[in-house]
């Protein structure tokens, strides 16, 4: 009888520890495992024999449901990138061994693109080298939504629930003043704007003048200046939602300076500040009173939204992945794609692992309206099941399920 281990990688969600109990509570009723074990601080953990057993504590019904709704990596995290085993096979040569040690048959890596590119060369080594006792299997998470072959990546559901809330509230507090003014959010998104899309869910429910800037199209000063100025015209306020990694049509960022250079282990590069610069350009230009507003950790840890509809997913995406593990399948990820939009309706699959690494899914170019300031009815009818789903309308937690009050 063979040990499973599971641990998480990259930046945490509100539904990375639902993948985890699917894990578990898979493992759990299945007779082929024998102890389950968490790797701390994903693959660094096990390189540095780093493990912990967390079968016996997971094998309470209430503790398995509190990791459901605990926020953030309950294993720990990193941002590590594994060598090319042909350059450098010792990485590669002590993970084995602390598999050996363990007695693990089963591998759950749970993160994004770059820890599927972990999952496609620890397959390939093991496959390679002959460790026929050994299976690897990914399970998928970003807030991002940038991960190929799915229709929507766990843990994106959640934050675009989180996102389109506050942005509705952030509108409450700004309409109060009879002066002109601009807020800027800035929200998570590297090189894709699924994230910043969502805010439009709450512009659409509740008529919010705003504008919306997403990666996938060149950033202008002179056009921000001409779509706030023309928003001005009928509003005194203006709501403008920005990610973090929109950039100018010459490939530099906007929030890039020369104090902002670092990158982290896969090379990318360190973004903040975007809000902060545009918050400048509309002092300098339109001189009316502005504020930068950075979501941060925040939109990825507010468990407090959490869609229903994600944490359920993810977990049975977890599920899956220790099903399939312990089926003998190695180096796949399962991912979920939508059969029908109302009833909503998904069916489960399973792609390689390098279909996922180091790929990204883009925000669909039809999607973007033509003035390049804001996104189409599409996305709306995309995102609205992800965001509500009939549990939280229940809960009376779902954006839009009645309106705010207003007096004047």
């Amino acid at each position: 009888m063979k040990n499973l281990l599971v641990a998480q990688s990259g930046g945490p969600s509100s539904a990375i520890n639902a993948t985890l109990a699917g894990v578990c509570q898979y493992a759990l009723t299945n007779e082929n495992v024998g102890r389950i074990y968490g790797a701390k601080h994903g693959i660094v953990g096990v390189l540095e024999k780093d493990l912990v057993e967390i079968g016996e504590t997971l094998k309470s019904h209430d503790n398995l449901e509190r990791l459901v709704h605990t926020p953030a990596s309950a294993l720990g995290s990193c941002r590590f990138k594994l060598k090319n085993p042909l350059e450098d096979p010792a990485q590669y040569k002590q993970i084995f061994e602390t598999f050996k040690e363990f007695n693990i048959g089963y591998f759950v890596y749970i993160g994004g693109n770059d820890s599927m590119d972990t999952v496609h060369k620890l397959s390939e080594y093991a496959r390679e080298n002959n460790y026929e006792d050994i299976f690897i299997m990914g399970a998928p998470k970003t807030i991002d939504n940038d991960l190929m072959g799915m229709c929507h990546s766990p843990g994106y559901a959640s934050a675009a629930k989180y996102i389109a809330q506050t942005v509705a509230e952030i509108w409450q507090d700004m309409k109060v003043y009879s002066m002109k003014q601009v807020i800027i959010l800035e929200i998570m998104g590297r090189h894709t704007g699924w994230l910043t899309a969502s805010a439009s869910y709450a512009t659409k429910s509740y008529d919010i003048p705003s504008l919306i800037y997403l990666p996938e199209v060149h950033f202008n000063d002179e056009k921000f200046i001409a779509d706030v100025n023309k928003k001005l015209e009928n509003s005194n306020a203006v709501l403008v939602c920005v990610s973090e990694g929109v950039m100018y049509e010459n490939g530099v960022f906007v929030s890039e300076s020369a104090e902002n250079s670092e990158t982290d282990a896969f090379g990318h590069k360190k973004l903040t500040g975007t809000a902060k610069s545009l918050e400048n350009i509309v002092k300098n230009k339109i001189g009316c009173k502005t504020r930068a507003i950075e979501f941060s950790l925040i939109q990825r840890c507010a468990a407090h939204l959490a869609s229903s509809i994600d944490l359920s997913e993810s977990k049975l995406l977890g599920m899956i992945s220790a099903q399939k593990a312990i089926e003998g399948v190695s180096g796949m990820v399962p991912v979920l794609n939508r059969i029908s939009n109302n009833p909503y309706k998904v069916e489960y699959s399973c792609v390689k692992s390098n279909t996922i690494a180091g790929n990204e899914k883009f925000f669909p170019k039809n999607w973007i309206n033509a003035e390049g300031n804001g996104v189409t009815n599409d996305f709306i009818e995309y995102v609205r099941p992800l965001i509500g789903g009939d549990k939280d309308e229940k809960a009376g937690t779902f954006l839009g399920q009645s309106k705010f009050l207003d007096l004047f």
